[in-house]
């Protein structure tokens, strides 16, 4: 038997899981609001929160989990990439957490768990994961990849962002709006009320499957700027038609690379992973992609889209049975490769 504590913090999220042979135990999240005064993450204030949040989260995972500290086989904690600030709590945290308890300290990539999500499974439901090899469509805040996953840790990004990412593009469009933060999951809701046609913003013209939202982000302001001039009232009486037509071109431009990366690679079995696959376009648009194409598509429940603790646990699992163990020397990273 074998129980992994997971810590997650390389954001503005703290989060402790508990596995249990790769099944999840326990997930809790504490989030931090005092962001969305400023419209976004204040790196200080988010590694201050952190380090009031980690102890009390820690301890509800545990209990929720119905274990006792001496039953945990290991700690696994996100490395990076993140916010310095933010990974160092949890970093700290860990390896106090190892010493104390005698046990291994495993490191984990960000990236990679958010890929092996898919892979956290619960007691009492199917739990179908995904056969290797697979694509992964990586979509977050700081990142947009499609990813070869050979097997749990043979990954190979075959194509990224050049610029800014998808979930990037997201919040600031809707802040250039008054939409508030984050924005993804704004634009999203009013994005139902919306005619995904009304407005028509270019897509980038970039080789392979490789993305771009930069372009995107400028000529969505721009037209703001020109309308504005117009009718001052022009973003409180589109809102929701804005919404829709952003929302259809970002998913447009990250299923048509997909699409490609299919045929590129020959490789049909698809997941997503990160916190854009909560959006509700993106996971009904790739179930029609799939049933098209004849692709079999993987969408995690939306509890492991954003940054959550269950996905570090589960990939601090596959390293444990590797003995795949850090020292106590070991430093977060605020930028990381596979």
């Amino acid at each position: 038997m074998s129980i992994i504590l997971g810590i997650e913090s390389s954001c503005d999220d703290t989060s402790a899981s508990v596995i249990e042979d790769g099944y999840l135990l326990s997930n809790v999240i504490a989030n931090q609001t005092v962001h969305e005064a400023y419209g976004g993450v204040v790196p200080e204030l988010a590694s201050r929160a952190h380090q009031q949040n980690i102890v009390p989260v820690v301890d509800k995972a545990i209990k929720d989990a119905g274990i006792k500290k001496s039953d945990i086989s290991a700690i696994a904690f996100t490395r990076g990439p993140g916010l310095l600030g933010s990974l160092l709590v949890g970093t700290s945290f860990s390896k106090g957490f190892a010493l104390a308890n005698n046990i291994p300290l495993v490191e984990v990539n960000h990236l990679q768990g958010h890929i092996l999500s898919h892979f956290v499974k619960e007691k009492g439901k199917e739990n179908i994961v995904p056969k290797f090899p697979f694509l992964s469509l990586l979509v977050s805040g700081g990142h947009t990849q499609i990813v070869v996953v050979r097997d749990y840790f043979d990954m190979e990004i075959i194509g990224q962002t050049i610029d800014d990412a998808a979930g990037e593009a997201y919040d600031k469009c809707a802040k250039v709006m008054g939409l508030g933060y984050p924005g993804g999951p704004i634009v999203d809701r009013l994005a139902k009320l919306g005619n995904p046609d009304a407005f028509v913003f270019p897509k980038p013209r970039v080789k392979g499957v490789s993305f771009s939202f930069s372009g995107l982000k400028t000529a969505f302001l721009y037209l703001l700027r020109d309308e504005i001039k117009k009718n001052p009232n022009f973003i409180s009486e589109n809102k929701e038609d804005l919404s829709a037509s952003l929302q259809k071109t970002i998913v447009d431009i990250l299923l048509g690379k997909l699409r490609k990366a299919v045929k590129q690679t020959g490789i049909t079995e698809v997941t997503i992973g990160g916190g854009v696959a909560a959006n509700s376009e993106l996971r009904e648009r790739l179930v029609i992609y799939a049933e098209k194409y004849r692709w079999t598509a993987h969408i995690p429940e939306r509890k492991f889209t954003t940054d959550n603790a269950a996905m570090i646990a589960i990939t601090g699992y596959f390293k444990f049975l590797k003995k795949d163990f850090a020292n106590q020397n070991i430093t977060p990273q605020a930028r990381m490769k596979f």
